[in-house]
């Protein structure tokens, strides 16, 4: 495939294709392909498939969502602040007091 030449003539064109090719990446990299897997490996995969009732493939996705997924619920800037255990004092936390420097105008 030829890439377009970028002018305002083919502008909308070059628009258009660059959608399609995001598109085409997009769906090309949902996909994953896991080769040279140890027999053993993929008969445990297909036995753990079955007791959850999925398919293998399914329980990949499933695998790799809880490996690479989110650990646990969010906390907010606030929740995790409330969280933190005091730590002393808030004079311990006082910024000195600026006293600038002298200058000769």
């Amino acid at each position: 495939m030829r890439l377009p030449v970028l002018n305002r003539s083919t502008l909308r064109f070059d628009q258009s294709y660059r959608r399609q090719t995001i598109a085409i990446i997009a769906i090309t990299l949902a996909q994953l392909l896991v080769r040279d897997i140890e027999t053993e490996v993929v008969r445990e995969l297909k036995v753990r498939a079955a007791r959850h009732g999925r398919s293998a493939e399914e329980e990949h996705r499933q695998i790799l969502r809880e490996a690479l997924g989110p650990k646990g619920p969010v906390q907010s800037l606030k929740e995790m602040l409330l969280a933190m255990p005091d730590a002393g004092e808030d004079r311990d936390f006082a910024r000195p007091e600026d006293r600038g420097r002298s200058v000769e105008l």
